[in-house]
C-alpha cells in the first residue's frame, strides 16, 4: 500500500530496506515504540476484517508525530549541512540533458547547476511539473491509480480498539457496486483535520500531535481508480475534483454522513448538534455530491458501512466527511532497477515520481539510488 517498489527491486531487498531506513529514522531521533507487535491480538482483528469483507494489511508501524517529524527532519537537515550545500525555496525550472545524459538542472531564474547526476525527488506536489519534464524530454510515463475521497472523523473511542493495536489500520475493500478498490490511509488517532495548500487549490489532510489530542480520530479513505486511453492526465482530474470543491465551499466541505445518506446538504446548525465536534473549524457544511461523482460516494458509503462491523460507529449519521483527499503521486516513469530514467544518470525517486505514496518506502527509494550512485563512483 506505500507503494511499488518491490516491482524494481524484489520483495527481499524491500525488506532488507525497511529496516535499514527505520534504524535511520530511529538514529536520528524517531520514537522506540511500535505498534502492530502483538501477532494474536493482530490476526484476530485480521480474521474479523475479513468477515467484514476487508483486507487488512498486517504491518509494524513506528508513529513519528508532526512534531517529532519535524525535530527528526531537522536533525538530518543538520547532519547533511556539514557535507553538501542545501538550498532551500529555488525553483528548479528544467533538466539538462546532452544527448541521452543528465548533466545537470537549470533554476527558474536561469542559473545553471552543473552535476553528474541528478536525482529529481518532486513530491506530490511537483508530481505534474516532473511529467511535463518527461514529456519534453521524450521519456514514458505510465498511469498510475488516481486516489480521490475523503477525510473521515468519528469520536476516538470508535476506532481505538484497532488505533491502540495497530496505530494505523490498514484496510482494502472492494466496492459491491463498481469493483473499485477503497483503502484507508493516514489514521490520525486523537488527530487535527487540516486544509493543505497545493498551489492554487485546497485539500484535506489529518494529522496527530505528541503532546496536542483531540476527541476525535480521522482517516481518509480513497478510491482507487485506473484510467485508459486516450486518458493520460490523472493528474489534472484529480485536481478538477479539489477545485470544483474549492469553488462550492471556497476551500473544504464539510457533511455528515447522515446528510449525505439521506441526499441532502449538511447546515451550521446539523453540524453544531452532531455529536461529533469537527477539528477544522473553516470547512463549510455543503454537499459532497455535488463535488464528487456519485461511483466514488458509493464507495466510500459501501465501505464505511463493511468498517462498522469491524467498529461499530464509524457508519454513523453523526460522522464527519471532509472533502476531497487527493493524492498527487498519479504518473510513474519508466525506471531502471536502481530507479534510473531512459536517460543516464537521471534517476527519479519518490512519491512525486509515481512509484512511492508514503514516507517509508520513498525513503527507501532515495537509498536506492543514492547506491547506485556511490557504487558508480567506487564508493560502496
Amino acid at each position: 500500500m506505500g507503494g511499488w517498489l518491490k516491482e524494481y527491486i524484489g520483495e527481499r531487498e524491500l525488506r532488507r530496506l525497511i529496516e535499514y531506513v527505520d534504524s535511520v529514522y530511529v538514529k536520528f531521533g524517531a520514537p522506540d515504540r511500535l505498534h502492530g507487535t502483538d501477532e494474536d491480538l493482530v490476526k484476530d482483528i485480521e480474521r474479523r476484517a475479513s468477515i467484514a469483507d476487508l483486507k487488512l494489511i498486517p504491518q509494524k508501524i513506528r508513529h513519528l508525530g508532526t512534531e517529532n517529524c519535524a525535530k527528526v527532519l531537522q536533525r538530518m537537515r543538520q547532519y547533511l549541512e556539514r557535507r553538501a550545500e542545501i538550498k532551500t525555496t529555488t525553483e528548479v525550472h528544467r533538466i539538462l540533458v546532452d544527448g541521452k545524459k543528465a548533466v545537470g538542472v537549470e533554476l527558474a531564474d536561469g542559473e545553471r547547476v552543473p552535476s553528474r547526476y541528478v536525482v529529481v525527488a518532486p513530491g506530490r506536489a511537483g508530481a505534474e511539473w516532473l511529467v511535463s519534464e518527461a514529456t519534453r524530454l521524450g521519456l514514458k510515463t505510465l498511469n498510475n491509480p488516481v486516489d480521490v475521497g475523503v477525510r473521515v472523523e468519528v469520536p476516538a473511542h470508535v476506532t481505538e480498539e484497532l488505533t491502540e493495536a495497530l496505530y494505523e489500520p490498514k484496510l482494502i475493500y472492494y466496492s459491491r457496486s463498481f469493483d473499485d478498490m477503497v483503502r484507508t490511509f493516514c489514521f490520525a488517532p486523537h488527530g487535527f483535520v487540516i486544509a493543505e495548500s497545493h498551489g492554487d487549490i485546497i485539500t484535506v489532510n489529518g494529522q496527530s500531535y505528541a503532546n496536542k489530542r483531540s476527541d476525535n480520530t480521522n482517516f481518509a479513505l480513497l478510491v482507487s481508480t485506473t484510467f485508459t486511453k486516450p486518458f493520460k492526465n490523472p493528474i489534472a482530474y484529480g485536481k478538477y475534483l479539489a477545485r470544483l470543491a474549492n469553488l462550492l465551499s471556497g476551500g473544504i466541505i464539510i457533511q455528515r454522513l447522515g446528510d449525505l445518506i439521506t441526499g441532502r446538504r449538511s447546515t451550521e446548525e446539523r453540524i453544531k448538534r452532531s455529536i461529533v465536534k469537527p477539528t477544522l473549524k473553516s470547512a463549510t457544511p455543503g454537499d459532497l455530491s455535488f463535488a464528487l461523482p456519485y461511483r466514488y460516494l458509493t464507495d466510500i458509503r459501501e465501505m464505511l458501512e463493511a468498517m462498522d462491523k469491524l467498529a461499530p460507529g464509524i457508519y454513523a449519521k453523526h460522522t464527519m466527511l471532509y472533502g476531497v483527499e487527493v493524492k498527487f503521486y498519479s504518473s510513474r516513469m519508466k525506471l531502471s532497477r536502481h530507479l534510473e530514467t531512459e536517460i543516464k544518470n537521471l534517476f527519479a525517486i519518490g512519491d512525486g515520481a509515481g512509484i512511492t505514496r508514503g514516507l517509508m518506502q520513498a525513503s527507501i527509494s532515495g537509498v536506492v539510488a543514492a547506491s547506485e550512485i556511490r557504487r558508480r563512483e567506487g564508493l560502496s
